[in-house]
């Protein structure tokens, strides 16, 4: 267990999807988390869900955690900082999960040397299966990332990465369960127009996502091979993989993430 004090400066899904994974995962204890929001309703339901300590005060937050996760929308970022920084010390460490937002900015914002890592999560953290990333700036030690990295591994998979990358990042998996969701979706339609329950058919295609998802990382095959390895010569599956490709399925996958990517590198200037 981390003898920390963790602090979340907005109480939204990303917020509460962390929340979650860290509690589920029983590296911090809920009563060394403690959350800020500007509703009593989203205090109340982090309480009530989690059993953190609330509070509508951000400036409480920065003067009781020892890690501050901001998480608030990218434009209430100036405001937050403003509000925070005369609390923040060498002694603190500020964890950013805000797309488009970088170090330099972020630095600067606060105007003193931080110790911060600028990182990106998705909402898969909920269910202990996040994909996040991790770029610390020049004052965060080795040992202090061991730290927010095992936070993030306590919820599901983290790399670190250089920050040129987090654009990219974004696309792949910080704003791709959407896509992947939208191909649950169509999958689960298909089925229902071949006859099945509405019920079974999400069932039925989340779960084939999910174990193919977990044969790629399971046995480091090239996604390819293991498509070819369900493709039987003249059979069902090469057939529809025909009316995929048929339909531009691998470019509309591609531009699409790519103009996701160029939309985070356009928020960040």
């Amino acid at each position: 267990m981390l003898n920390k004090t963790i602090g979340f400066i907005g109480g939204g899904n990303m917020a509460g999807a962390i929340i979650g994974g860290i509690t589920s995962s029983g590296l911090i204890d809920a009563s060394n988390i403690i959350a800020s929001a500007k509703t009593e309703n989203t205090l109340t339901r982090l309480k009530d869900t989690f059993g953190i300590r609330t509070t509508l005060s951000n400036t409480e937050v920065a003067q009781n955690a020892d890690i501050i996760f901001l998480a608030v929308k990218p434009y209430l970022y100036e405001s937050v900082i403003k509000e925070i920084r005369s609390e923040i010390t060498e002694k603190h460490i500020i964890v950013s999960i805000a797309a488009g937002q970088r170090i330099e900015c972020i630095e600067s914002a606060f105007g003193k040397r931080i110790k911060l890592v600028r990182t990106m999560p998705n909402t898969p953290a909920m269910v202990m299966e996040a994909m996040s990333a991790l770029s610390p700036n020049d004052d965060i030690s080795d040992d202090e990332l061991s730290e927010i990295l095992a936070i993030f591994e306590s919820f599901g998979k983290a790399e670190i990465v250089p920050e040129s990358l987090m654009d990219a990042v974004t696309g792949v998996s910080g704003s791709s369960p959407a896509y992947v969701y939208l191909f649950i979706e169509a999958m689960a339609d298909a089925a229902v127009k071949d006859g099945m329950t509405r019920g079974q058919a999400y069932k039925f295609a989340a779960q084939s996502v999910l174990g193919a998802a977990k044969m790629v990382l399971a046995t480091g095959k090239h996604p390819g091979e293991l498509k070819d390895e369900v493709c039987s010569p003249g059979g069902t599956t090469i057939e529809a993989v025909t009316r995929l490709e048929a339909g531009g399925l691998r470019n509309t996958v591609i531009t699409a993430q790519n103009a996701c990517t160029a939309k985070s590198k356009e928020m960040s200037k």
